[in-house]
């Protein structure tokens, strides 16, 4: 497990710098439809069903570019970027006439989002001006990165948050006036969501969000290896360069709340009973005999008091709380601070994972990392591993801990909703 350094307060240097761009986007006469072509971001997408899923939806959907199908790595990226400058060869994708910032809305029937899609001027988390908040997996930063090198493309956006101070003037007045107009595009996506999206080429438009942004700081929702991805890159590629910017979603948290939810994750090769063996004496077990939704009520009101986990995979619901403080005290380092050291997350790596159960978390063949609650349930089922289902952490809790420079074990949390990938593409080369 990686840890960050010492738990200081980091000063704001300066703020974002949001820069227009010529978008990368679908003709949408030469596909099926917009929806169609669309995806979740790549880690989110459940493989193989939902990729096969996404692959049969539409010959031109984005997942052929963000997750290519071959048997060597560098045969995937080869593929990749053959593949896109097929389709931009074809005019499939087009680039927009002029540079622009991007108005983004996404919305069902509980939730509207609406957010500024650009390209960021990339910092050091010492800079703090972005702010982490899980730490990375080396192999998926290696593994996006040479995708991205292949194809010279920001292929889908990052998720950033900052907090505005409620004013109605700048990048929010942007937002709201540029919503009124006829949107480039308006799209339904399989899972209700509503999607449409806007230019903001206008120069005093552009010169308002300039402003405004220049006294915030972003908080990273969603995309952290995509982030560590693009600062890799940039140190490969001398500056001044379109390398110093990244694709990102900035979205205004105090005027449109995002939604966290917990990460799960599949442990492939312990079962069910061996996870709960090596558990005696050390935490409280309960067997749970209810349908999945009334577990994760259990699990809630479980976690309102301490550290909680469900286990799932035998068929049954397993509610794992009252850790032994002693086996706490033995496994968690004490040089962070409490906010940290309570996290479910940090006691189910440090403690369950790296002492208890002694899986190694780096490894895809032994953890996978599931952000839908039912898919977990479902897979450890059907392969004899365990599922680990997680309570979310609220967003108070990640940014203060993001000040602080201390980052949460990797996959702690997921905001939402996630921008779709390939509604938007950034072309390093235009």
């Amino acid at each position: 497990m990686n840890y960050a350094g010492p738990a200081e307060e980091i000063p704001a240097r300066s703020g974002l710098e949001l820069a227009p761009f010529r978008g990368l986007r679908y003709d949408p006469d030469r596909v099926g439809s917009l929806a169609a072509v669309t995806s979740p971001p790549y880690d989110v997408v459940v493989r193989p069903d939902g990729l096969l899923h996404l692959e049969s939806a539409d010959p031109y959907n984005i997942v052929r570019l963000i997750l290519p199908q071959a048997r060597t790595p560098a045969t995937r990226d080869a593929q990749a970027a053959d593949t896109l400058r097929r389709w931009l060869a074809d005019g499939v994708l087009a680039p927009d006439t002029e540079p622009g910032l991007y108005v983004y809305e996404q919305a069902d029937d509980t939730i509207l989002q609406r957010g500024l899609m650009g390209a960021l001027r990339l910092s050091e988390p010492s800079a703090g001006v972005v702010l982490p908040h899980e730490d990375v997996i080396p192999h998926v930063v290696a593994d996006r990165a040479a995708l991205m090198r292949a194809t010279c493309t920001n292929l889908e956006p990052l998720l950033l948050t900052y907090r505005g101070n409620g004013a109605t003037g700048g990048s929010t007045a942007v937002v709201e006036r540029t919503t009124h107009r006829t949107p480039l595009l308006a799209t339904t996506t399989d899972d209700g969501f509503s999607h449409r999206l806007w230019s903001v080429t206008d120069p005093a438009d552009l010169a308002e969000i300039q402003s405004d942004l220049a006294h915030q700081q972003a908080l990273i929702a969603d995309g952290h290896h995509r982030w560590a991805t693009y600062l890799r890159l940039r140190e490969e590629h001398p500056s001044p360069s379109p390398w110093d910017y990244g694709l990102v979603l900035l979205v205004d948290t105090a005027r449109y709340p995002l939604r966290v939810r917990a990460i799960h994750r599949l442990l492939h090769r312990l079962p069910v009973s061996a996870a709960l063996t090596a558990l005696d004496g050390l935490f409280r077990v309960r067997r749970l005999d209810a349908p999945l939704p009334e577990a994760l009520e259990a699990l809630a009101d479980a976690a309102a008091a301490g550290n909680a986990f469900l286990l799932a995979g035998d068929g049954s619901f397993h509610l794992v709380d009252r850790p032994d403080p002693d086996l706490l005290a033995r496994t968690i380092p004490a040089d962070r601070p409490a906010a940290w050291r309570t996290l479910d997350a940090t006691v189910l790596h440090a403690t369950l994972l790296d002492h208890v159960w002694r899986v190694p978390e780096d490894s895809p063949a032994h953890v996978a990392y599931i952000h839908d609650t039912a898919t977990t349930v479902e897979k450890a089922e059907r392969d004899g591993g365990t599922a680990v289902l997680l309570h979310p952490v609220r967003e108070e809790t990640v940014r203060d801990l993001a000040r602080q420079g201390v980052t949460m074990p990797r996959k702690s949390t997921s905001f939402g909703p996630k921008p779709a990938s390939g509604l938007v593409l950034r072309a390093l080369e235009l």
